[in-house]
C-alpha cells in the first residue's frame, strides 16, 4: 500500500455499520487525509473500521509500479488479498497501485475471486461486477499509459540534448568535468601520464595482452576511477585495457547509446552493445583527448585484425616470440586454421632450429595428416 502516492489499507472485514452503504454507493468516497500513515488510516476510522482491523503497508514508497518484480508491498498485497485476509482495499488512487496492466489486471482478478471490495476518493468498487472491472481495468491501463507517456517525454529530452552533445555523461578515468561542465583531461600528472604512455605502448606492440604484459613487466599501475570519485591505482588487466581501447572518449569524441539496455522478464537489466552505426550520437573532436580520432580508429582496426577467427584465412594473429619466422603468422591453405609451433623430436639430419608447424588434433582438423611435414628453419644468419 502507498501513502504519498496509491496509499493503501487493507482490512479483515467492512463494518456492519457502513457495509451496506458502501456497496450501494451512499459513502462513495473517502475523505482526503493530510499526509502521513496514521493520518490517512484514521480516515478509515473515521469511516467506521476498528484500529486492529486495518493494516497499512507503506514499504513501496519511492518504487515504481513499472513492475511488482521489486515491490514486496505490493507482493504481500496480493498474498493477502489471495488469502482471503483483505475485506477491503482502501487507497487514494487505486490505478496507481500497479503501472503493469498484468500485475493490475492479476490483483483484479485475485479481488473477484476473493469478493474483496476496492475503494478510492471516487468510488468504491466490486471487482466481480462486470461494470466495476471494466471501469477499473480502463483506469490500469490509462495509468500505465501515463507511464509511457512520461518516460517518452523524458527520453526524448535526453537524447535531444545528446545529439547536440550536451548531455552529461559518467566519465572515464583520465577525463573530468571542470567548473563550467566541460570536460578536460585529469589534472593529476601521474593519471595523465599512465594513460599516454598507455596508448604508445598499444602503438608499439599492436597488442592490448602485450600490453598488459609491458605494464606488468615495468611494474607501472594504471589509474581506476572507483564509484565514489576516487582515483587508485592498480595492476592493469585485459579487460581494462580493451575497455580504454574502445572508448571514443580518449579521442576526445562525445559518444552517446553505445550500449542498449533493456527489461528481462526477471526484472534485471540486460546490456548489449551496439556498432558504431547505431549510435545515438558520435562528435569527434568535442573536447580533448589523449590521442586522435584518426589514431583512435586505427587502434580499432588492430584490435580487430588480432582477432583469431579460425575460418577467417584473411585474419592475421600477431607475431609471437620465439626463434621460428612465421610463428604465430602461418595458416592452413585449406581450413584456414592457425598453427601452433612446436619443437620436433631429435632425428637424423636436423639441425638446431628447427621447427615444425604442428596443427590442432586431426580430430578437430581434418587437415592435419596432410600438415605434419611444414618445416621452418631459422637462418644462422639472422
Amino acid at each position: 500500500m502507498y501513502i504519498s502516492k496509491s496509499s493503501l489499507i487493507t482490512s479483515n472485514a467492512a463494518p456492519t455499520s457502513t457495509s451496506a452503504n458502501l456497496r450501494c454507493g451512499k459513502s462513495s468516497t473517502i475523505p482526503r487525509a493530510p499526509c502521513g500513515n496514521m493520518r490517512f488510516a484514521g480516515a478509515a476510522i473515521a469511516l467506521g473500521w476498528r484500529e486492529e482491523q486495518i493494516i497499512v503497508i507503506d514499504s513501496d514508497q519511492g518504487e515504481s509500479g513499472a513492475s511488482a518484480v521489486w515491490r514486496e508491498g505490493f507482493q504481500r498485497l496480493v498474498s493477502d488479498v489471495g488469502m482471503g485476509h483483505a475485506g477491503i482495499v482502501m487507497g487514494l488512487e487505486v490505478s496507481r497501485l500497479a503501472r503493469n496492466n498484468a500485475d493490475w489486471q492479476r490483483l483484479l482478478e485475485i479481488c473477484a475471486l476473493a469478493d474483496t471490495l476496492i475503494l478510492d476518493e471516487d468510488g468504491v468498487y466490486d471487482p466481480a461486477s462486470f461494470n466495476d472491472r471494466l471501469l477499473l481495468g480502463l483506469n490500469g491501463t490509462m495509468s500505465e499509459a501515463e507511464l509511457h507517456v512520461i518516460k517518452a517525454r523524458l527520453r526524448g529530452g535526453i537524447l535531444n540534448k545528446a545529439r547536440r552533445g550536451e548531455f552529461r555523461c559518467p566519465l572515464p578515468t583520465g577525463l573530468v568535468y571542470d567548473h563550467s561542465g566541460n570536460v578536460t583531461l585529469d589534472p593529476d600528472m601521474q593519471v595523465r601520464e599512465t594513460i599516454a604512455h598507455f596508448f604508445e605502448t598499444f602503438s608499439c606492440v599492436g597488442s592490448a595482452s602485450q600490453t598488459v604484459k609491458a605494464f606488468r613487466q615495468e611494474g607501472i599501475l594504471f589509474p581506476s576511477r572507483l564509484h565514489h570519485s576516487q582515483t587508485v591505482f592498480q595492476p592493469l588487466t585485459p579487460s581494462t585495457a580493451m575497455r580504454v581501447l574502445h572508448n571514443p572518449r580518449y579521442a576526445g569524441a562525445y559518444a552517446y547509446g553505445r550500449r542498449r539496455y533493456r527489461r528481462t522478464i526477471d526484472g534485471n537489466k540486460l546490456v548489449r552493445k551496439q556498432g558504431s552505426d547505431d549510435w545515438t550520437a558520435c562528435i569527434p573532436d568535442a573536447h580533448p583527448g589523449y590521442i586522435s580520432w584518426e589514431q583512435h580508429q586505427e587502434n580499432l582496426r588492430i584490435l580487430k585484425s588480432n582477432i583469431c577467427r579460425k575460418w577467417n584465412v584473411a585474419v592475421a594473429s600477431p607475431p609471437r616470440e620465439g626463434p621460428a619466422l612465421l610463428q604465430g603468422r602461418a595458416v592452413c591453405g585449406q581450413c584456414g586454421r592457425h598453427f601452433a609451433c612446436a619443437t620436433p623430436p631429435d632425428a637424423v639430419g636436423r639441425k638446431p632450429g628447427t621447427f615444425v608447424i604442428a596443427p590442432v588434433p586431426i580430430a578437430v582438423n581434418p587437415c592435419a595428416r596432410r600438415s605434419l611435414h611444414l618445416l621452418l628453419t631459422k637462418p644462422s644468419a639472422c
